[in-house]
């Protein structure tokens, strides 16, 4: 009986604190000629998440309230993406990327942790080689640094995809509910297949990185395995272990029975990755003092 007392109070008390969270703070910031719609929620070191193509900061799901509850999260939302307004602009990964700089610059945020989803972890990788001094660790999930990384079945796709596989579709519908010009969507589309086309040899300026990753992908993802561990390897990582040398600052994770799109919604697995790595805590081998 009084186990089960202490249970339900202790329910009680993890839920009154769960609902005791602030809501997320929403602003503008004015960046590179758009209105950049932005999310603050938690406390401690600051990260910034960067959310998938045609995504916004709610379809990012659980992921980001569960990392507000150690850190201090800036979730955007991108050109054209949510409630931030489309520009006459491509929607290129260094502009992505120089967006994130120029956002952080809004806000003063001078220097944090970076986790990006797909298109937000191009986005992130591209952040920390053009502007190094931004990032402190990066969390990249679902990345290539070369488009020849990406499935087959993927590459043979994108040469025929046309704005007519997306308007008029419950994508648009969606996209209509946040968008400052709900009449935008097809010139939003043509940019983002546009984005599909563009190449991707990041392969030099990758293994110059000093930043550490965690580098997560499912292992059903767009992007091959091989491609993924050939990354890890760009960065240092791969070595053998137990040989009397520290590991490598950057770590790989891949989830199992995962696709693509699966990746984002296992939050919990996600989290017990993300959390030990921007802690810097690494788990003790047998000839580790």
């Amino acid at each position: 009986m009084i186990r089960n007392l202490m249970a339900i109070a202790t329910a009680l008390l993890l839920s009154t604190q769960a609902q005791a969270q602030p809501e997320p703070k929403g602003d503008y910031a004015e960046v590179n000629g758009m209105n950049m719609y932005y999310e603050v929620s938690g406390t401690g070191d600051p990260l910034v998440v960067l959310h998938g193509a045609y995504m916004n900061i709610p379809t990012m799901g659980e992921i980001i309230p569960k990392l507000a509850e150690t850190h201090q999260v800036y979730a955007i939302e991108f050109q054209g993406h949510g409630r931030t307004n489309d520009i006459e602009r491509p929607v290129t990964y260094p502009n992505l990327a120089d967006d994130v700089a120029a956002f952080m610059d809004a806000v003063a945020l001078e220097k944090a942790d970076v986790f990006g989803y797909s298109m937000g972890a191009a986005a992130a990788l591209q952040l920390a080689i053009r502007h190094p001094e931004k990032v402190d660790q990066l969390v990249l999930a679902s990345v290539s640094y070369d488009m020849s990384g990406s499935q087959p079945e993927f590459l043979e796709m994108i040469p025929t995809m046309t704005p007519e596989m997306f308007v008029g579709s419950p994508m648009e519908d969606a996209w209509k509910q946040y968008a400052p010009n709900p009449d935008g969507f097809r010139p939003f589309v043509e940019r983002m297949i546009a984005l599909e086309h563009e190449p991707l040899a990041w392969e030099d300026d990758v293994a110059k990185l000093k930043t550490p990753m965690l580098i997560i992908a499912g292992d059903s993802d767009m992007v091959t395995l091989e491609h993924i561990v050939s990354m890890f390897r760009l960065v240092g990582g791969g070595v053998a272990g137990d040989m009397g040398k520290p590991l490598a600052p950057s770590r790989l994770a891949i989830l199992p029975a995962t696709s693509h799109t699966a990746v984002i919604d296992q939050v919990a697995l996600l989290h017990l990755l993300i959390e030990p790595f921007l802690n810097g805590e690494t788990p003790k081998g047998m000839f580790e003092q």
